[in-house]
């Protein structure tokens, strides 16, 4: 399997792109030459990405195009792999990176806290794929591939709708994978330990460096991409090597 697979041809979409683990993939799948389709919700993030990815060069930048999406809403995510397919002629990659994490205990989590996670994390995730499984099946395969997270298999106190989401996303990514395994249409999803993205809403202060990289994610996703068609890791968990103790 080679290190880092030529995408050279293939149309890849991100969403949730413009910052931390998303930004990385972006950024990985552009380098190896793929075109691809990034989302975000903020107009002023969505813009500060293309220009900053825009100074990989002018050939890299005719290869991106960043759209605002709400992925929690079927009208937009249908838009946007409309917009991805008269772009740049198909779709090989789906890459749903597009997460929101709100934190506190279940009984004190208003009823628009709870909806904006599990849409965003989960009801997000399904629409996306379901509106790339007919695109994917045209370009004979290619794959999905989901970010979830250990949280979703170890749950802990005051993270009870980020966990359920991504519960609830392994669950869905598993019952996928076997649905479209024959059409070669490959399922995967990554759940990562902590990272370096100030998700939690605190940027990295020092004394993180233990932590993983986003660009160790994204190394995760290339990987995946570039087996062979025989193989098919379905999940994969990643870890810091040492955390603190």
């Amino acid at each position: 399997m080679p290190d880092s697979p030529a995408l050279d041809g293939k149309v890849a979409i991100v969403t949730g792109g413009t910052r931390g683990i998303g930004a990385a993939i972006v950024a990985a799948l552009l380098a190896r030459g793929a075109a691809v389709v990034m989302t975000g919700l903020d107009q002023g993030r969505l813009a500060a990405a293309r220009e900053r990815l825009a100074r990989m060069g002018p050939e890299t930048a005719a290869r991106l195009l960043a759209l605002r999406i709400d992925v929690r809403t079927s009208v937009d995510v249908n838009r946007l792999m409309d917009a991805a397919v008269e772009r740049f002629g198909g779709l090989d990659i789906l890459v749903n990176n597009a997460g929101v994490g709100v934190f506190g205990e279940a009984a004190s989590l208003t009823d628009d806290q709870w909806n904006d996670v599990i849409g965003t994390n989960l009801s997000g995730v399904f629409y996306a794929c379901r509106a790339a499984i007919p695109h994917l099946r045209r370009r004979g395969g290619g794959w999905i591939i989901n970010l979830s997270s250990l949280a979703g298999k170890n749950s802990f106190p005051g993270g009870a709708a980020y966990c359920a989401s991504k519960a609830g996303l392994n669950a869905f990514s598993e019952s996928l994978m076997q649905e479209v395994r024959y059409d070669d249409i490959r399922v995967s999803y990554v759940m990562p330990g902590s990272v370096r993205t100030g998700f939690s809403g605190r940027e990295d202060v020092e004394g993180t460096e233990w932590k993983l990289a986003p660009e160790d994610v994204a190394q995760v996703v290339l990987d995946l991409i570039g087996h062979d068609r025989r193989s098919l890791p379905s999940r994969v968990e990643l870890r810091p090597s040492k955390p603190r103790k």
